[in-house]
């Protein structure tokens, strides 16, 4: 039997909005790449609730990526992140 492949749509390098870049850095980068830099920029600031671990409360450059929203849960980032990746 075949090992199992990556998924190749997960790894494709994808291009990231200015706003996004100002979080993870210039693209392209695969999607996978982007979350793991995403989660280094908000535990280096601190920006994960302390009460609740899955809600993000945005510092100004996160706010632009997520639409303006002060706090969201970990489910809602990765849909709003993907408005930032073409």
């Amino acid at each position: 039997m075949a090992p199992k492949k990556a998924n190749a749509a997960f790894m494709k390098p994808m291009k990231i909005s200015d706003e996004l870049a100002e979080v993870v850095g210039k693209g392209p980068m695969p999607r996978s790449e982007v979350v793991k830099k995403l989660w280094v920029y908000i535990k280096d600031k601190g920006l994960q609730d302390s009460k609740n671990k899955r809600n993000i409360n945005a510092d100004a450059n996160l706010k632009a990526v997520f639409g303006g929203k002060g706090t969201v849960t970990m489910f809602e980032m990765t849909s709003l992140v993907s408005k930032h990746l073409s």
